[in-house]
């Protein structure tokens, strides 16, 4: 294992290195700043951990890239009709699932890791975080839409020849 904490997949990340980019982000509510769709320009992939807030969000999203996204606690209406609590995919190699609320999602999946799972994503928090357990990429973007004074960021997930290599972004601003 590296110091990152991630137990490279050499075979799985040889072939993905280079080749694959994930958007991640959370809790839009409802706005889509067109930075967020600037800094996506060049993903394979998006994925939106839930409180999407409007169809507007996922549209102009789904422009960009392929979307995976979920419902939120605070999604209502046709999003909540439509939008699962829980997603699962693939890009290239790389094995996700998708849950607004980590607590929710880990009730169900006590170990990624085992199922084969490369990267967690969670939102709600409205805080970003990146940590590994068990060579698995557990993610929550922030809140692409927060109000200020929170920074608004998103999530850039390259993988590299050693792995996952994620990257939260402000915004407006910088890494």
């Amino acid at each position: 294992m590296n110091e990152a904490g991630r137990e490279p997949k050499k075979d799985k990340w040889r072939w993905c290195a280079g080749r694959v980019r994930i958007g991640v982000l959370s809790d839009t509510h409802g706005r889509l700043d067109p930075a967020i769709v600037e800094r996506f320009a060049d993903v394979d992939h998006i994925i939106h951990a839930g409180d999407v807030g409007s169809p507007y969000v996922l549209q102009q999203l789904s422009q960009v890239a392929r979307v995976t996204a979920v419902a939120g606690n605070t999604d209502a209406g046709s999003l909540a009709c439509e939008l699962p609590h829980e997603a699962s995919g693939a890009v290239g190699e790389i094995r996700f699932i998708v849950c607004h609320d980590k607590r929710h999602l880990l009730r169900r999946h006590v170990d990624p890791a085992r199922e084969g799972i490369d990267l967690v994503v969670t939102g709600h928090t409205h805080s970003a975080f990146v940590d590994w357990v068990d060579g698995v990429l557990y993610l929550d973007p922030g809140a692409a839409g927060a109000a200020p004074p929170r920074p608004r960021t998103v999530a850039i997930v390259e993988v590299d020849r050693d792995g996952l290599d994620p990257h939260i972004v402000e915004v407006n601003g910088r890494e």
